[in-house]
């Protein structure tokens, strides 16, 4: 099994590239979904964060206030550090966790929905793919002025917060563009999807790990051929 970064901008279109993909049957593993899920009451990265930044980052019923979280570290590099360091760990054993349940179950390859996949380059070098969303600027302005009702300044300002998507296309192996009819957008995803599930790049890997599991059977087998007192 081999891993596959996806990854876009705002208003690109990932999130309908995404539900393509699972609709094909791929294995996907969103991110964000994981990072909100850490950090809900009774999770260690819970206890961190409210003993790191004070329980006013609480809301009512106890789950965190993003918003007020994200203010505090907004233009503050070394609580941004600190928060990355309390949620990242929890993050990665959670991912590595939905990977390995995929890998028992078959699949060939993982697509880990990643939006800073980029931009923070954390995870980059377990990826043998990596596959931007793009649409050209113009389009991907006005969906988002569209999309959330915002005014041209706000969806501009919105827009250059994020790296722009010409640089996340330089730097990655496969490019949708989603910039016209989502029939030509939705054709790419499926012949992506036939182009990696005819690669051979996850044998490696699970034909180590089978190797490693039928030497483990073969020493236990031994072990207790040795140990147990013959009939």
């Amino acid at each position: 099994m081999f891993l596959v970064g996806l990854t876009g901008g705002i208003a690109s279109g990932k999130s309908s590239v995404i539900h393509v993909f699972q609709q094909l049957g791929c294995a996907v593993v969103d991110v964000d979904a994981i990072a909100r899920h850490v950090v809900q009451p009774g999770y260690p990265a819970h206890r961190r964060i409210v003993e790191a930044f004070g329980t006013e980052v609480l809301l009512e019923n106890g789950n965190i206030n993003r918003k007020v979280l994200g203010d505090l570290i907004f233009n503050e590099p070394a609580r941004r550090r600190l928060l990355n360091t309390i949620t990242h760990p929890e993050i990665r054993k959670e991912m590595m966790k939905e990977t390995f349940k995929y890998f028992l179950r078959g699949y060939r390859y993982v697509i880990l929905d990643i939006p800073l996949l980029f931009e923070t380059r954390k995870l980059l070098k377990y990826m043998k793919h990596t596959v931007v969303v793009y649409c050209d600027q113009d389009t991907q302005l006005a969906r988002l002025m569209r999309r959330n009702g915002l005014s041209r300044e706000d969806a501009e300002a919105r827009i250059k917060a994020q790296l722009p998507l010409k640089d996340k296309v330089r730097m990655a192996h496969h490019v949708l563009d989603n910039s016209g009819e989502w029939s030509l957008t939705k054709r790419q995803v499926i012949l992506l999807h036939g182009e990696l599930e005819r690669s051979f790049e996850y044998l490696p890997l699970r034909l180590g790990v089978l190797t490693g599991l039928a030497g483990i059977a073969g020493l236990l087998y031994l072990l207790t051929r040795y140990l147990l007192p013959s009939p």
